[in-house]
């Protein structure tokens, strides 16, 4: 399969007969899911035969270490991740869910590895309604055990490294092992993260409570952290493999931890564990201008959001539109509202309910939407790309505390990895040295609206929605132009659109197009980021009709870009990532 046929078949698949029901299409939360922690300026990093960029130094520097040790891509973005567990844990991690892109050069394949997690066998639509029959506060929704879906980040691991792995599995895990046991210094943003208490979860559970704030006091900017229980947990999967981790004491204490959860007990089971399975699925697919851009298939939401607004802006020749001048901010909100409209109508797992996927990214269907696209400022309802399909709102609220990392091997490989444990540090339920997601939340709360069964709501093993939105851009030629992705809640659809746009229609190099200041609207007002240049388009925009918000975004952006056969690795500004490759100076901290 090649990415041309690829794509043929990504926009095809999900014509599967599943039910159909009365769709509730998806309001958007106003909260964010982490809070902004400064701007350092930062430069492309130049590289001539791999490179990793990732959300935390010691991150990319385990990245970095297997890739120069002869792992591929899929090797170097697990020893990252586990990495990331440890010294991220607020974003991500293996007590949650992911979802990546693998494209293998030598065969000239994509595909797609879908880690989500699911809800438990015991879960239904009534998880998150009071004894009114009504949903519960959002807050009281997301902290404790109620809210963990069945981890999936390993399973999909194990599934991958089988498939494509080079170095053995065990080897992927000794960064990360050697880290927790030695200690890592606390970075400025998990420290500022912890003092804004984002979470009221992390104040009160106690293990959670008791890691983060040793003796009652924050951990502080510099101090060394250690995690032996994880280091513990990782020596058994490393030799044991993904049995010790969904089976056996660490499945039992999980179970434990979150069905006797301080706070709203939960109802995942040992036999939920055992049952998961990862999913394999092909990407989906768009040919926007000379290119072909590639993301992730529902249960996410992201890849079809961002695929259609490409479309939509396709009809617009943004490359004739100054880079971030009003006319190309107020085409992207229109297009965004758009794409925004059918995401929260239509977008679900695709396992449980009738998925339109060919439909919203046929080209005729995106052309008769551009023609909604004016010099106005308008509020966007949802097509009609099926004609079998009604829909009303739903109120899930998807505050992915999430991270992203791409990588590019020596061998032409590339991931595009996306993971989540949803809100900052997730539902605050911690066992073994690592946090549990809180991803049922990205389920609609309540059931039904107005007497329509809403397309997101919870049922038994089913895929929450997703705005994760993993991409991969290929050249005419079939060759790799771009990995990028990013964190951001739903606001990481506008965040990625916004980079492709930058570096296919403005010629920006990627960490150009990741610096340019971010605009966002998610069919609700455009948010303008604070403190930059598009503050100054604010006036102009209103008088289009625009209700403009001048708010931080909080992107976390790392990208991949192949220039006449060379790497340039991009890190965003805004969180503390960074790119690393073979000609950066090598890992003093990983040596095995």
């Amino acid at each position: 399969m090649n990415i041309k046929h690829a794509s043929l078949l990504a926009i095809t698949w999900c014509a599967t007969a599943v039910p159909l029901f009365a769709y509730a299409a998806t309001p958007i939360e106003t909260r964010e899911p982490e809070a902004a922690t400064g701007f350092i300026k930062k430069q492309a990093v130049k590289g001539d035969k791999y490179m990793v960029a990732a959300a935390n130094p010691y991150a990319a520097e385990a990245g970095q270490a297997i890739l120069a040790k002869g792992g591929n891509a899929i090797d170097a973005a697990i020893a990252t991740q586990l990495v990331l567990t440890l010294v991220e844990p607020q974003s991500s991690g293996i007590g949650g869910g992911a979802f990546m892109l693998y494209y293998n050069k030598a065969d000239n394949t994509l595909t797609s590895f879908d880690g989500r997690e699911t809800a438990p066998s015991n879960a239904n639509e009534s998880l998150f309604l009071d004894k009114h029959g009504k949903a519960v506060k959002w807050i009281e929704a997301v902290v404790g055990g109620r809210s963990v879906g069945v981890p999936g980040i390993l399973h999909a691991f194990a599934s991958a490294h089988k498939q494509y792995g080079v170095l053995p599995w065990g080897e992927l895990f000794k960064p990360a092992i050697a880290l927790a046991e030695q200690g890592f210094k606390v970075s400025p943003r998990l420290h500022g993260l912890l003092t804004r208490q984002l979470n009221p979860g992390v104040m009160n559970l106690p293990v959670i409570h008791d890691y983060f704030y040793p003796n009652g006091k924050v951990l502080a900017v510099g101090s060394i952290k250690k995690n032996q229980p994880l280091a513990d947990l990782y020596k058994d999967i490393a030799s044991k493999g993904i049995d010790a981790f969904y089976k056996g004491n660490n499945a039992k204490q999980m179970v434990q931890a979150v069905q006797n959860s301080k706070v709203a007990p939960g109802t995942l089971t040992e036999q939920d564990l055992a049952n998961y399975k990862s999913k394999q699925r092909d990407a989906v697919c768009i040919e926007y201008r000379v290119y072909n851009v590639c993301s992730m298939a529902p249960p996410s939401s992201g890849g079809v959001a961002v695929l259609q607004i490409l479309g939509l802006l396709e009809h617009k020749n943004m490359r004739a539109v100054k880079p971030n001048s009003e006319q190309a901010i107020h085409y992207f909100s229109q297009a965004s509202r758009i794409a925004f409209a059918d995401r929260n109508t239509y977008m679900g797992d695709p396992d449980f309910t009738a998925v339109p996927t060919k439909e919203l990214l046929n080209k005729r269907y995106i052309a008769s939407r551009a023609k909604l696209i004016t010099e106005h400022d308008s509020k966007a309802k949802a097509g009609n790309p099926v004609d079998y399909l009604t829909y009303a709102m739903d109120d899930s609220y998807e505050l992915p505390s999430t991270t992203h990392v791409s990588i590019v091997d020596s061998q032409g490989n590339a991931v595009s990895l996306t993971s989540s444990i949803e809100m900052a540090f997730g539902s605050t339920v911690m066992v073994n040295g690592y946090i549990l997601n809180n991803q049922l939340t990205d389920f609609a709360l309540s059931p039904r609206i107005n007497g329509n069964l809403v397309a997101n709501r919870v049922e038994p093993g089913k895929r929450p929605r997703s705005s994760m939105s993993p991409v991969m851009v290929f050249n005419k030629d079939g060759s790799l132009r771009l990995v990028v992705g990013s964190p951001g809640g739903s606001r990481i659809i506008n965040y990625v659109a916004q980079v492709v746009i930058g570096v296919l229609d403005w010629d920006l190099s990627a960490q150009q197009a990741i610096n340019l200041p971010r605009t966002t609207n998610r069919n609700d007002y455009t948010s303008l980021e604070k403190g930059t240049a598009l503050e100054a388009l604010a006036p102009a925009l209103t008088k289009r009709g625009h209700d403009v918000r001048i708010i931080d975004l909080n992107s976390g952006l790392h990208a991949v870009e192949i220039k006449n056969n060379t790497l340039y690795g991009a890190a965003d500004p805004r969180r503390e990532g960074v790119a690393l490759s073979d000609l950066t100076q090598k890992s003093t901290t990983f040596k095995f």
